[in-house]
């Protein structure tokens, strides 16, 4: 089992790339507070350990090439955050299929009815990025992230 910390990173980016996405070409301003949930800043007005590792996250993301913003919004938010094209094209690739059938199982005979290209789009990241949050499972989030992060690695 992973720790804990690493496991909510998964989950901060996840949510953060699939807000991206939906936005995209858009820029949006992307706030840790609709990522990691409200946050109380102590009486020297700092916030908490979770809120900061998920802001964390959200810098780490513009470090590894995945987004852009103009600035931030003190601690709060990305303001005019968008994915990059690297980030956009890895989103929107195909997964494996044996990811495809891991995480698309409980839909997957319902799926082999439809047209090929509704197919191909539920066959991509960002759709399994969807399934995964909708879950909920924290492992198969965690799962699914590290693919979609890993992927060029794989060979």
């Amino acid at each position: 089992m992973a720790d804990i910390h690493v496991e909510e990173f998964y989950k901060d980016v996840a949510i953060a790339l699939v807000q991206l996405y939906g936005a995209f070409p858009r820029r949006v301003n992307l706030f840790v507070e609709d990522i990691a949930g409200p946050d109380e800043p102590d009486e020297f007005g700092l916030h908490s350990k979770r809120h900061m590792a998920c802001f964390g996250a959200l810098l780490w993301l513009q470090e590894e090439g995945l987004l852009r913003y103009v600035d931030t919004i003190r601690q709060e938010a990305l303001d005019q955050a968008v994915l990059t094209r690297d980030a956009f094209i890895r989103l929107s690739a195909p997964a494996p299929a044996p990811l495809t059938r891991e995480f698309g199982q409980s839909h997957q005979r319902a799926e082999e009815h439809l047209p090929t290209s509704v197919q191909e789009d539920l066959s991509t990241y960002i759709h399994l990025i969807r399934t995964a949050l909708k879950d909920g499972h924290s492992g198969r989030i965690s799962r699914i992230m590290q693919a979609t992060f890993f992927a060029d690695q794989a060979h």
